[in-house]
């Protein structure tokens, strides 16, 4: 049987948008089969942290990492499980075990977000609407604008830190091809957006050595505050790979 292709179309924020998922859906847990799903740096770091888990072994248990013919840098995806239906790894009958801290991607389904970085700095965002055959979401009595949606789902920190990585992933460099990482760059890329506890291991060590003076927040992030520390790191490769 031809697999049903997704309908994907733009909406606006202030559109209507009449969805909802919970258990009594009689899809739920259908979007988390035959997953294909990429995680950002801010992700990983709070689906490591709920497991209670070091980042370098969340890497080694959950995590695929692929570069294309093509493609700039490496992108990470989650491992599924093989049960013939690429199951998420954290998916189980009463729903999602890591519900609090799941990937940006799910909490905004079924809806898509698409950031394009200005030249003035400034972002210019696209949303779409996804529409898959299995879902019925879309037949529930609830509505409300995409942004209302959006905001419900707590998706301002993923935003946030998504955001920050554009510096790098849409540099101007990187558009027009001009760029191409050495090995040893792409290894960084890892280290310090993936793995921060290895990451701030390697600075308090002085093995790495940052061309720059820490403000307040980098010095918070280098004691304890992860967040601060993917910030941190994100300004340690830009000026590394740019400056």
């Amino acid at each position: 049987m031809e697999e049903l292709q997704p309908e994907i179309s733009p909406i606006a924020a202030d559109a209507c948008l009449c969805f909802a998922c919970h258990p009594q859906v009689p899809c739920f847990n259908e979007c988390c089969r035959e997953l294909d799903l990429a995680l950002s740096p801010y992700d990983v770091l709070r689906l490591r942290k709920a497991l209670g888990l070091r980042s370098g072994d969340f890497l080694k248990q959950y995590l695929l990492v692929s570069r294309e013919e093509g493609q700039t840098f490496p992108l990470c995806h989650l491992s599924m499980v093989d049960d013939g239906r690429a199951s998420c790894v954290f998916v189980g009958p009463d729903g999602c075990r890591v519900y609090a801290d799941r990937p940006g991607s799910c909490r905004a389904y079924p809806l898509g977000r698409g950031v394009a970085l200005r030249a003035d700095g400034g972002t210019d965002e696209q949303l779409v609407v996804v529409r898959e055959s299995h879902c019925q979401g879309f037949l529930e009595d609830r509505s409300g604008t995409a942004a209302a949606y959006l905001e419900s789902q707590e998706l301002a920190a993923y935003n946030r830190f998504n955001d920050a990585l554009l510096r790098l992933l849409q540099h101007p460099r990187v558009q027009d091809k001009s760029f191409q990482p050495s090995d040893q760059q792409l290894n960084r890329f890892m280290l310090a957006l993936y793995d921060l506890d290895r990451f701030r291991q390697l600075l308090r060590s002085g093995t790495i050595v940052l061309p720059f003076p820490l403000n307040k927040q980098q010095q918070e992030g280098l004691a304890d505050n992860d967040e601060e520390l993917l910030l941190l790191a994100i300004d340690w490769l830009y000026r590394d790979f740019f400056w």
